[in-house]
């Protein structure tokens, strides 16, 4: 996964019209952990604002999740394996750590899927 396909994160999701709906409620800022590579993702009303690139010396965000590049990238892979294929299954599986206030990633699960799910759309390798 390259740092260009995160980035695109606005441009991905903003336009699907069925996501942005299902996300017309959240208000967060999430912070993604690619490794050693920080995204700020400030998302407003089902649409993703903004992607921030670190290193950040004081970031706000409602929540963060956090992967090795190498889990990242396999999540991120075409078909990705058991254990990979959902955020669940790699919080379950400790591939994946969720900081801070879980209860906005909780209650709109399946929209935090679906974008991330975007960029294994969005040309991951």
């Amino acid at each position: 996964m390259n740092q260009l396909s995160i980035e695109r994160l606005p441009e991905l999701a903003n336009g699907d019209a069925w996501l942005t709906h299902r996300g017309r409620f959240i208000d967060v800022s999430l912070m993604l952990e690619v490794g050693e590579e920080q995204y700020l993702i400030r998302i407003r009303d089902g649409g993703v604002e903004s992607v921030e690139r670190g290193p950040f010396v004081m970031p706000r965000w409602t929540f963060a999740l956090r992967a090795s590049s190498e889990d990242w990238k396999t999540f991120w892979s075409a078909t990705p394996p058991p254990g990979y294929h959902d955020l669940i299954a790699m919080l379950k599986f400790k591939r994946l750590r969720l900081e801070g206030d879980p209860y906005p990633f909780m209650t709109h699960l399946r929209y935090f899927k679906d974008l991330l799910g975007r960029l294994r759309e969005g040309g991951a390798p």
